[in-house]
């Protein structure tokens, strides 16, 4: 671990320099090898790690959780069995669902949660990975990376998987139940956004530079 740079605490972090976001503590940058994780010395947070995927990669991972994400919300997700009748929905299927059934809070949460704010996140994320792949930033980079960083909490298609599980195991005791292709379509996305949660994907500030620059 680098020591802090003694005196120094700018508002913005120059390429040389790591400030990590829970102290503001300053310290001198280098070059991490493979697997190696650098940690703030005052409160332990991951101020980088080592990534030895490039801009490509990220790029065809982006590609890929779109895909699967395009499938999940057109694909079925499970099938209810009860008395030789057979009820099959989608994740839109389930959410106006709740809105009809006077749930409105909770079907806008879902809707954000695992619709509009992980599709939003990719769209963004693969706008400025196109541009980085020339080393430049797209437009509207700035705002791009600031709201990638707020609503990248809020893409919650990992809890819903596990949730969806458990009540699947639990309605098994009452209905036949069929896992559908949507389901393990989400499986795949849960698998790629935790792919994501370990890329920090503000490298990109220092691997691009403005057009025209």
């Amino acid at each position: 671990m680098t020591m802090p740079a003694p005196g120094i605490k700018p508002d913005i972090a120059p390429p040389m320099l790591w400030i990590c976001e829970h102290c503001d503590t300053v310290y001198h940058r280098r070059v991490l090898a493979w697997g190696e994780v650098a940690r703030c010395a005052r409160c332990d947070a991951i101020l980088a790690r080592h990534h030895a995927l490039g801009v490509r990669g990220m790029l065809a991972l982006v590609l890929t959780a779109m895909i699967a994400f395009l499938q999940a919300n057109i694909w079925p997700i499970v099938t209810l069995g009860l008395n030789g009748q057979l009820i099959s929905t989608t994740l839109w299927g389930c959410i106006v669902m709740m809105w009809r059934e006077h749930s409105q809070v909770v079907a806008v949460i879902a809707a954000c949660t695992l619709f509009f704010f992980p599709i939003g996140k990719m769209l963004l994320l693969g706008w400025v990975l196109l541009y980085a792949r020339k080393g430049e930033r797209a437009p509207g980079f700035r705002l791009a990376m600031v709201t990638l960083y707020h609503i990248g909490p809020w893409t919650m298609s990992e809890v819903f998987v596990l949730g969806t599980l458990v009540a699947i195991v639990k309605a098994h005791m009452y209905f036949e139940v069929i896992a559908n292709p949507g389901i393990f379509a989400y499986g795949v996305l849960m698998l790629v956004i935790t792919a994501f949660a370990s890329i920090d994907v503000r490298g990109l500030w220092d691997l691009t530079r403005e057009r025209g620059a």
